[in-house]
């Protein structure tokens, strides 16, 4: 099976950038989710799962999954007790993915982002590299020890850190506009948000003793 992942969510897609990110047809894993298929559907794109309650997907689309191809189809009661979102990882982590890229997990409601958001936690702590990725955002969960963002390889100009339910001892960014040394990063306040790499440096390295945090690597349009 496909060590890689691609989970189309039923948020907002942008098209250049979901194209282009299914483009690369090497040993990868197409889910789709709920609404997401549509797209994939329009496009002519045959993903290799479907999960979802179906309850914001056309019937034309979902029966012509269901009656005329081979993808396997698991459909869900909307009265569950995980998101759509949250069963697409954990299919793919029972697939044997070891990276995952979300796409359409984030727009419109912010109830199902910070639900997305949050399940990032369940690929983390399996050791799966799992990111949610749009137009202007990277979202991902980095652990203790040094995290780089360089300079010709970072997602955008700006990037932010969050903690996720917990303070963060010993907390420090160095090679960055706003540096911070052994700090005590709290997740009640916004500090951290919208840093840059320093002018004079060619990256910026985050580094922590325990815990973990939300990484957010943003762009402008």
């Amino acid at each position: 099976m496909s060590k890689r992942s691609i989970i189309i969510s039923g948020g907002e897609l942008d098209e250049a950038l979901t194209l282009s990110i299914l483009g690369d047809q090497e040993e990868r894993c197409v889910i789709a989710v709920d609404r997401g298929v549509e797209f994939l559907y329009y496009h002519q794109i045959m993903p290799d799962y479907i999960v979802g309650d179906f309850d914001s997907t056309s019937e034309k689309i979902r029966d012509y999954y269901k009656n005329e191809t081979h993808v396997p189809v698991r459909e869900y009661n909307p009265v569950k007790d995980a998101s759509d979102t949250e069963i697409a990882i954990r299919l793919a982590m029972t697939l044997g993915s070891r990276e995952m890229i979300i796409l359409g997990a984030t727009g419109g409601r912010v109830d199902h982002l910070w639900a997305n958001v949050q399940s990032l936690m369940i690929p983390f702590k399996a050791g799966i590299d799992a990111k949610i990725i749009d137009r202007q955002n990277l979202i991902s969960i980095i652990g203790s020890g040094e995290t780089h963002i360089r300079k010709g390889e970072a997602f955008g100009t700006f990037f932010s850190v969050f903690p996720l339910g917990e303070e963060i001892f010993g907390f420090n960014i160095s090679g960055a506009k706003y540096p911070l040394k052994n700090h005590v990063l709290s997740p009640y306040n916004s500090l951290c948000v919208s840093n840059e790499i320093a002018e004079d440096c060619d990256e910026a390295v985050i580094s922590f003793r325990a815990g973990h945090v939300i990484l957010m690597q943003t762009r402008d349009f």
